[in-house]
C-alpha cells in the first residue's frame, strides 16, 4: 500500500471540519454540555485513528491498537473531568498511533510530536481569531496532513506526492549500474 498523500490529508481535514462543526452545532440542543464537547472529540479522534490504521503499510496489530484506543478513550471519558485534558489525551493517542504506524524511527516520531503540537496551536489560533469551529478543526487537521513530509531517520526526504523514488535512491541505482558496467569492461580486458 502506498504512503498516504497530502491531498488525502486535505480531504480528511475537510470531512473532519464539516462533521465536527455539524456535531458541535446540533449536540447542544440534544445533549448536555459535557457530551457536547466530549463526543465530537471522541468521534473525530476515532475517525482519524481509523484513517491512520487503514492507510498504514503495517498490517499487524491493527485490531489490538484499535481495541486499546477504544478502551483508553472510554476510560478517559469517565475519568478525565477537564475538557482540555480530555482533548490533550486524545491528541496524545493520535500521535502515538501515527508514530507507531507511519514513522520509521524515534527521530521521526519526535518530529511528528512537534507537528502535533503545531497543529494544536494552529487549530486554537484559527478558532480564537475566526470564532469558527469549522476553521479551528480544519486548521488542526490541515497541519496534521503534513505528517507525510517528515523525513525518515536515515536522512531521506519523503515526498508529498507518494512513493516516487527519492534523489539518493536514484543516485544509488545509477552508481551500482555504473560499477557493474565497469566490472564488465574490466573483465573483457
Amino acid at each position: 500500500m502506498k504512503r498516504p498523500r497530502f491531498s488525502e490529508g486535505v480531504a480528511v481535514a475537510l470531512v473532519a471540519a464539516l462533521l465536527g462543526s455539524m456535531m458541535l452545532t446540533v449536540l447542544p440542543a440534544i445533549a448536555g454540555s459535557d457530551v457536547t464537547l466530549r463526543l465530537p472529540i471522541a468521534v473525530l479522534g476515532l475517525g482519524y485513528v481509523l484513517y491512520l490504521l487503514i492507510r498504514s503499510r503495517e498490517s499487524t496489530g491493527r485490531v489490538v491498537t484499535l481495541t486499546v484506543w477504544l478502551l483508553l478513550s472510554g476510560i478517559a471519558w469517565f475519568a478525565v473531568a477537564d475538557p482540555l485534558v480530555y482533548l490533550a489525551f486524545h491528541l496524545g493517542l493520535i500521535w502515538l498511533v501515527r508514530a507507531l504506524y507511519h514513522q520509521p524511527g524515534p527521530l521521526a516520531a519526535l518530529l511528528d510530536l512537534g507537528l502535533n503540537l503545531l497543529a494544536s496551536i494552529a487549530g486554537v489560533w484559527a478558532f480564537v481569531h475566526a470564532d469558527s469551529v469549522f476553521l479551528g478543526i480544519w486548521s488542526f487537521f490541515l497541519v496534521q496532513a503534513l505528517f507525510v513530509v517528515i523525513p525518515a531517520a536515515d536522512g531521506r526526504q519523503v515526498r508529498i506526492d507518494g512513493d516516487a523514488p527519492t534523489q539518493p535512491d536514484r543516485f544509488q541505482r545509477a552508481h551500482r549500474s555504473a560499477e557493474a558496467a565497469l566490472r564488465k569492461l574490466s573483465a573483457l580486458n
